[in-house]
């Protein structure tokens, strides 16, 4: 799988986290194939309120945009031998960090919990429908919890591991898709 990674904004902050690993971590869970590739950027405020605007009709920055490439509903089988695009995951580090304060989380936390989130998405999951969004949120706690397990931190990043059920079933849903294709 190719991951490529765009730390236009904040590279200081993010280049250390492993984003790359969490993505493969992702897509592999998800049973990507091999020939996948996402692109993953990191934008200000500014950049993704003009997504936000001009994407999905919406006033002011959101905390994660994804865009879907070669993912069809109707397609069930991946394209072997050629390379599978299946999208671009958007994030806004700024309101990343803004929302810490508001669950009670890392910076790292939130980036990961957007990054999965902006994936699942690609991978044709949604959170329009109440019982579409259990299913998401459901997948977005089994990942996040494998991942943080596999790397020793129990639930959770901090000495006080953290319950991912409380932040992802609360506000944090607020990517919803106004257009097919954009999320």
């Amino acid at each position: 799988m190719d991951i490529l990674i765009d730390y236009a904004y904040r590279e200081s902050d993010l280049a250390a986290l492993p984003i790359e690993k969490l993505a493969l971590f992702a897509l592999e869970r998800e049973g990507m194939p091999s020939n996948t590739e996402v692109s993953i950027s990191f934008v200000d405020n500014d950049e993704i309120a003009s997504l936000n605007s001009e994407f999905r009709g919406h006033e002011g920055p959101t905390d994660v945009l994804s865009f879907e490439c070669d993912m069809d509903e109707e397609d069930e089988a991946f394209p072997e031998g050629e390379l599978f695009e299946l999208g671009d995951v958007i994030i806004a580090p700024d309101v990343a960090e803004a929302q810490t304060a508001v669950f009670s989380t890392t910076f790292e936390q939130e980036i990961s919990l957007l990054l999965v989130h902006g994936l699942l998405h690609l991978c044709g999951y949604d959170h329009i429908e109440d019982e579409d969004a259990l299913e998401m949120q459901a997948r977005e706690r089994d990942i996040l919890g494998a991942w943080f397990a596999l790397r020793g931190f129990g639930t959770g990043m901090s000495e006080n591991p953290i319950d991912y059920e409380p932040i992802v079933l609360s506000a944090r849903v607020t990517v919803m898709s106004a257009l097919p294709g954009v999320h």
